[in-house]
């Protein structure tokens, strides 16, 4: 008869369960970064990562105790890292493969995707935990005290891997870097682990051994070579940068597979998306022709706008909050954004900015800010709007930009949010987009003056390709309906874009 397996030393069992509850939470964190450019960055997409997350926590931490009972959990802990490994390695090519077919999926799609980013590692990872504590229980009269220490050093685990993956790891490394560094330390830990118990049976034999190093082998070639969609990964996009087959100086600016903002390089007042150009009929009409206006911007992708202004009315301030400081960099490399007299850029967030700005400070301000195709709740809201009319000058126009979606709920719930706070509102968008059969962009306008309606349906006219239409008044008054203000109480934009 076979003495008892002693338990494990406390600073291996710690160490295990500090690595692999950390793993997962790594793997969450980049997973949202892995599949944002394919499903985009929304809160179902968040929420979907974070779920399946929790599925595979749960379905491993059975697995694993279920193994612990069956089999001896020294055997098998050496193993169970090396498999997490090369699943996690693995994960990359998965989910850039998937993620072409799945590209632009609703909720079936970003739920696949997901699971095939995070759930097979994470649930490797899980089974950590239990094949550990059950080598802990030699007393039972310990069994509280060692099962609670444990949770809680994995517990500890996870917030130092979401903390550092959060503010430093994505900061630093790109999404590829932090896979396949995650994957190559949980390998040495296996093998370090299996050596150190000197029991590998799982992988004792050779063609086991090489099945196994082919495996990963293979997992990070393929890695290696899938396509990435980011030419630059920033801390909150994947960007590319591409130049426009039809006109040799356009560049169009790729964040998180959307096209975000179109930049002429030889001419800034060239606008090619449709909406620029609506809201720069807005600007043209708003003071007579060269008078410089102080504007103030909620969001920069591109800095199309600016550049607009700065070539149109000269004179005047811009003033750009911008979330992504990497992203205003990827702009002066390769976009051609300069400092250049009444340019100013803040990077932060554009709530807090528009906070910090001074009352009665500006003619104009222009919402453009999005995650994915979403406008971020938070600058969606009453509150936000309060703030934007405290900036304005009497008489400022406040132009937002948002995408929607058939039925447009949530460009009647905006509509009505603003309607709340300036007396004057309208909006414009192609026809087809208030008929309900197509997503648009819809530019909303907001004042408390009269807006010059007749005048800037005239230009227009004069700029349109196809057929839009500017609604104010009781058709815009019909066009809302019964749609919700948006407080910072309440504001499910993500839902209300989603289909009913």
């Amino acid at each position: 008869m076979q003495p008892p397996e002693r338990s494990l030393p406390g600073w291996l069992a710690a160490g295990l369960v500090f690595l692999a509850s950390g793993a997962v939470l790594v793997l969450e964190i980049v997973g949202i970064r892995l599949v944002g450019p394919y499903v985009g960055v929304t809160l179902q997409t968040s929420s979907a990562v974070i779920g399946i997350a929790l599925a595979a926590i749960a379905y491993g931490a059975w697995l694993g105790g279920w193994l612990a009972d069956r089999q001896e959990p020294r055997r098998l802990l050496g193993p169970a890292l090396v498999l997490a490994a090369i699943a996690t390695a693995v994960t990359l090519p998965t989910v850039r493969y998937a993620g072409e077919v799945l590209r632009g999926s609703a909720a079936g799609g970003v739920l696949l995707l997901t699971a095939l980013t995070v759930f097979i590692p994470s649930t490797l990872l899980a089974g950590i935990t239990p094949l550990v504590i059950k080598l802990q229980l030699e007393d039972l009269s310990r069994t509280g005290r060692v099962v609670g220490k444990l949770s809680s050093i994995g517990t500890l685990g996870a917030i130092t891997a979401t903390l550092g993956t959060g503010f430093i790891l994505v900061a630093a490394l790109p999404s590829t870097a932090i896979v396949l560094s995650l994957a190559g330390l949980l390998a040495v830990a296996g093998v370090a682990v299996a050596v150190y118990l000197r029991r590998t049976a799982l992988v004792s034999q050779p063609r086991t051994r090489a099945l196994v190093a082919v495996i990963g082998l293979a997992g990070a070639g393929l890695a290696a070579v899938a396509p990435n969609p980011c030419d630059v990964e920033t801390a909150y996009h994947c960007a590319r940068v591409l130049t426009d087959p039809e006109r040799p100086t356009g560049r169009v600016l790729i964040l998180n597979s959307a096209r975000h903002s179109y930049v002429d390089l030889a001419d800034p007042r060239y606008l090619e998306f449709e909406y620029t150009q609506w809201i720069a009929s807005l600007l043209d009409v708003e003071a007579a022709p060269g008078t410089p206006l102080d504007t103030l911007h909620i969001g920069g992708g591109g800095f199309t706008l600016p550049r607009y202004l700065a070539a149109t009315r000269p004179g005047g301030t811009n003033v750009v909050l911008e979330l992504d400081g990497e992203l205003v960099e990827l702009d002066r490399a390769e976009l051609g954004l300069t400092d250049q007299p009444g340019l100013t850029i803040r990077v932060g967030d554009g709530r807090l900015g528009v906070a910090a700005q001074p009352a009665r400070a500006y003619d104009v301000v222009i919402g453009d800010a999005f995650g994915f195709l979403v406008v971020p709740w938070h600058l969606a809201t009453r509150e936000l709007v309060a703030d934007v009319r405290r900036v304005l000058r009497p008489g400022g126009v406040y132009a937002l930009n948002v995408i929607d979606y058939p039925p447009g709920r949530f460009v009647r719930a905006e509509l009505a949010t603003i309607a709340a706070v300036f007396d004057q509102v309208a909006v414009v968008a192609p026809q087809a987009a208030f008929d309900g059969s197509v997503g648009a962009n819809f530019v909303i306008l907001a004042s408390t003056a009269p807006l010059p309606l007749a005048v800037l349906r005239d230009r227009l006219g004069g700029r349109a390709v196809a057929p839009v239409r500017l609604l104010a008044g009781p058709d815009l008054t019909s066009f809302v309906g019964d749609a919700p203000v948006l407080t910072d109480d309440r504001a499910p934009v993500d839902q209300l874009l989603a289909s009913p």
